[in-house]
């Protein structure tokens, strides 16, 4: 039975892996900045908003000029082979639905901006290597937005700093800890120390000090 929620949410590597977008204007411009940080991008389009044409100077971008109403589907088929992801963002619902059809076909993914495709682009908040991602399966991109600037002011800058802090721990505690439950017990000792997290706001330097004192300390005591 299909669930009524068929979205998992994975974090998926993307490097190398090629994305193409039908459309250059305001739709097919966000998805260009959005997918041009992580993988390679072809954007087919008549013409191309002043954004697009720079991001394609900078990055994995590549332009091609086409009508995609005017394409036919061998032509469309010839554009997506070999992609991951195809996103059909132009102004014309029946011409995005004819590239989706044309992708699924070949079995590739589809992102689609006036319809729920097979994949959904999430709000994204990143801290460092801790990556928070909302959906509401395409309901609602306007709730996403909302709950995503609410999260943001709980996941602050400092959550960033924390986890490279616990990364340095667990080096350290690996190396002079035999106990697994030890090492567990003073990693989360940090991870609840206020004193921690207020000296984080000042720099990422005083927080880990303050935090390899208190598992210094602990060590120490344990050992005696």
């Amino acid at each position: 039975m299909r669930p009524e929620n068929p979205f998992l949410p994975l974090l998926i590597d993307m490097t190398g892996r090629r994305i193409v977008i039908f459309g250059g204007g305001t739709v097919g411009e966000r998805k260009a900045l959005l997918f041009s940080g992580y993988a390679d991008v072809t954007v087919i389009s008549r013409s191309f908003t002043p954004a697009i044409r720079d991001i394609s100077e900078k990055n994995n971008v590549h332009l091609v000029k086409a009508d995609a109403g005017k394409l036919s589907d061998d032509e469309i088929g010839g554009f997506v082979d070999g992609a991951f992801l195809v996103i059909p963002a132009t102004s014309k619902r029946d011409i995005n639905g004819r590239i989706a059809a044309v992708a699924r076909k070949k079995n590739i993914l589809t992102n689609q901006v006036d319809a729920i495709g097979d994949v959904t682009v999430p709000s994204v908040i990143k801290r460092g290597d801790l990556t928070i991602s909302i959906s509401t399966a395409g309901s609602s991109p306007a709730f996403s937005r909302y709950v995503r600037q609410q999260v943001e002011n709980v996941i602050t800058p400092e959550f960033a700093d924390m986890i490279r802090i616990q990364d340095r721990l667990r080096t350290y505690l690996k190396e002079n800890v035999p106990d697994q439950k030890d090492r567990k017990r003073l990693l989360w000792d940090v991870l609840e120390s206020e004193n921690v997290w207020t000296a984080l706001r000042d720099s990422y330097e005083k927080g880990f000090n303050v935090a390899q004192g208190i598992v210094t300390e602990k060590i120490n005591k344990k050992v005696r």
